[in-house]
């Protein structure tokens, strides 16, 4: 006989039926406690390795957004760079243009002299 089955009175009934049965309840209820348990145990675990993995693509993510920013920066000063060269050139061009129609000016008003 095992702990768990009922002992036979002496009038060959079962004594302990009603608390065996309890006792069975009670077993099984802490089994599927146990059990919902251990599975929002795994799941929490799997969402950690989630969050670990989401916080490394965050953080790699972050890192590639500041790089990016700091080409934007660079690109942006080279950019201007580029504008104000561009300013310059464009301002000798204007600059011996003018001066060339000034010549052939003086030279026009000299041939009409």
């Amino acid at each position: 006989m095992t702990d768990l089955e009922p002992e036979l009175n002496l009038t060959g009934e079962a004594g302990t039926a009603t608390s065996d049965t309890a006792l069975g309840d009670a077993t099984r209820r802490l089994e599927l406690a146990l059990n919902r348990l251990e599975a929002r145990l795994a799941e929490r675990v799997s969402r950690a390795g989630d969050s670990d993995a989401f916080a490394e693509d965050r953080a790699r993510l972050a890192a590639d957004l500041d790089a990016a920013r700091a080409r934007e920066k660079a690109l942006e000063q080279v950019a201007a760079e580029a504008s104000a060269a561009l300013g310059r050139a464009a301002a000798e061009v204007r600059a011996a243009l003018a001066a060339e129609l000034a010549g052939e000016m003086a030279d026009h008003l000299q041939a009409e002299d």
